[in-house]
């Protein structure tokens, strides 16, 4: 039985097919039209999934959107009617592609894709719910669902067994801890629904001095983890702002100028709205776990992508494991809608064994073929030379041991918003100079922005305070006490940005400023060739840890296919390019030359 979950219309939309219960193809459509956040209908993503699994349309059994846009329409034309006429730009801004798609969702798929069978829809809570506990690897587990708004919840907790799940409490619009989240990034200077990585990676250089003054105004907080937003302070329900001139007052002027240079008042910013959401996340879990009995927890929605405070849950809540979905956003919603199909639509038999996720390390996405790369670079004026993989792997060592950034391609691509080994940029966690490079001469982004190790998992409690899988990349874990540099006294006064420079373990490279990591475990059983590179690695300097982050610059979605790697490769300063196992220097190459300026075509975050 083939299933195709879709997810569009709103940001990251995506395609998943699942076929006798099994995630076989899933892509985000940004990753084709190399439009970050693309949320039109994802007509390359389900084309893809359809391919991989060499079906067409017409052998589909169902296909299901990942929300109900009736509902959603219901809460636009309600939130209207409310704030009115005060919102009536906002709501005459919405209403062309309400018109045009989004109320029309069968015909849409029907005419995307040459379909004529039956279309589902899930709510849209519903649809983070199955895809947090579906592919979990508990038989039984409590659910945690946040995020900005779906139909109308924007935060969900319940209770999976077997095959089926309840969601028994929610919290609904216009209250959202996404949202209260998004309003910072807002107010910050950052992208809304793009930026809240920033805010994240922002809060250690700031100090926690606005959290009282957010309860006292902005959130009420009770002690189950249950809330209400003060929404004086708030434009999201009637204006295209998600602050107001209130917010700016409380806070002391207006919002940050985006691109402008960053103040101690934003980094203070971002540490105090990220203390709420850790707290907030905590009690929820507290209270779930009561009323569970539970031992197991699983979260998706966009605040589950939040790994600090997924890694305090994981070490300050009451839950012995948790799992992550790694598209824990609104493309995993695709995901999410075809399980839910499966499972608890046509109640087909789940089976785990408490040790294994069925995300396939979330190796989902499209793959290419020697024949395919050699096209793909031969097209380009690519110069490259093949290697046995087994000479790869301790050559590509070499090179970062050398301190030569290395773009990475190989395999499937990733399904989810993290690089997990197969389209990644990867360097040496022991050099300091390391951050400072990849992020100003590679990605192109901010510096203070933090990089994440990859470690064998073996090795991973060697180097970090976590005995727990993290194969998504999403918990943050203190550096070992052993590993860390002792600061003097002088570096200790240090403040904001000032901080970013100064050693703090013997992996500066992936050591934030607060002696934390985003870490990501590997197994061999799961990634065997980014596995055997770490191995190669560590055998040759003792180290088993890499840098790992996404291959892309700022404004670009992640990297498909070869073409998207040798072309990303070209235009900054990465040393060598590896896609699968063909390896290219950049002293190698014809000088590169774009038809336009390809920065212009990227949407800044």
């Amino acid at each position: 039985m083939n299933i195709l979950g879709i997810s569009a219309f709103y940001h990251d939309s995506a395609a998943c097919l699942v076929q006798d219960g099994k995630i076989v193809a899933a892509a985000q459509e940004e990753r084709f039209t190399r439009k970050k956040h693309d949320f039109e209908f994802p007509s390359n993503a389900c084309n893809f999934c359809l391919s991989f699994a060499g079906i067409e349309a017409k052998d589909l059994d169902y296909v299901v959107f990942y929300d109900k846009p009736v509902l959603k329409f219901e809460r636009l034309l309600e939130t209207y009617l409310t704030t009115a006429p005060k919102g009536f730009t906002s709501y005459a801004k919405a209403m062309p592609l309400w018109l045009k798609h989004k109320l029309w969702i069968p015909d849409t798929i029907k005419n995307a894709l040459n379909y004529e069978g039956e279309i589902l829809f899930t709510e849209h809570h519903q649809s983070h719910a199955g895809s947090a506990f579906y592919p979990s690897p508990f038989t039984d587990a409590a659910i945690l669902t946040i995020d900005g708004v779906g139909e109308w919840t924007t935060n969900s907790l319940g209770i999976g067994k077997g095959n089926q799940f309840s969601l028994m409490k929610d919290i609904k619009f216009p209250h959202s801890l996404g949202l209260l989240y998004s309003a910072f990034t807002y107010y910050t200077g950052f992208k809304v629904n793009s930026g809240e990585y920033k805010v994240m990676g922002l809060a250690p250089y700031g100090e926690p001095k606005y959290v009282q003054t957010i309860y006292d105004n902005l959130i009420d907080l009770k002690e189950d983890g249950s809330f209400h937003l003060n929404l004086k302070y708030f434009d999201y329900m009637s204006g295209l702002r998600m602050t107001n001139d209130d917010f700016a007052d409380l806070f002391g002027g207006p919002r940050r100028k985006p691109e402008s240079p960053l103040s101690q008042r934003e980094m203070d910013l971002a540490r105090s709205i990220q203390e709420v959401v850790e707290e907030t996340m905590l009690r929820q879990a507290r209270y779930l776990h009561k009323e569970s009995g539970l031992d197991s927890l699983c979260l998706a929605g966009g605040v589950a992508l939040n790994c600090v405070g997924n890694g305090r849950v994981l070490r300050e809540g009451p839950f012995k494991n948790i799992w992550i979905q790694p598209a824990a956003g609104d493309a995993g919603g695709a995901l999410g809608a075809a399980l839910c199909v499966w499972y608890g639509y046509l109640n087909n038999p789940r089976k785990m064994d408490g040790q294994r996720d069925a995300q396939s390390a979330s190796l989902l996405g499209p793959e290419f073929s020697a024949d395919e790369v050699v096209n793909h670079l031969t097209q380009l004026g690519a110069v490259f030379h093949r290697m046995d993989y087994d000479k790869l792997y301790g050559r590509v060592a070499e090179l970062l041991a050398e301190e030569k950034i290395v773009g990475w391609f190989q395999g499937r691509m990733e399904f989810g918003p993290r690089a997990l080994g197969n389209r990644s940029i990867i360097g040496d966690p022991r050099s300091a100079s390391m951050q400072s490079k990849m992020n100003l001469k590679i990605k192109y982004r901010e510096s203070f922005r933090p990089f994440a190790p990859a470690v064998m998992r073996e090795h991973c409690s060697e180097y970090f305070e976590l005995d727990h899988d993290s194969p998504y990349m999403l918990l943050v874990a203190p550096v070992k006490e052993s590993r860390r540099v002792k600061m003097t006294a002088d570096q200790e006064k240090l403040f904001g940005i000032a901080k970013l420079n100064v050693p703090r373990s013997d992996i500066p490279a992936v050591t934030h400023v607060d002696y934390s990591a985003r870490v990501q475990t590997v197994r061999k059983e799961e990634h065997p060739g980014f596995y055997s590179l770490l191995n190669a690695f560590y055998q040759k300097t003792g180290c088993p840890v890499l840098v790992n982050t996404s291959f892309n610059v700022r404004g670009e979605p992640i990297v498909c296919t070869p073409s998207d790697a040798y072309t990303c490769f070209m235009r900054t300063e990465m040393d060598c390019l590896v896609v699968n196992n063909f390896l290219m220097f950049k002293e190698e190459q014809p000088k590169w030359q774009d038809k336009e300026n390809w920065q212009e075509k990227f949407e800044l975050d």
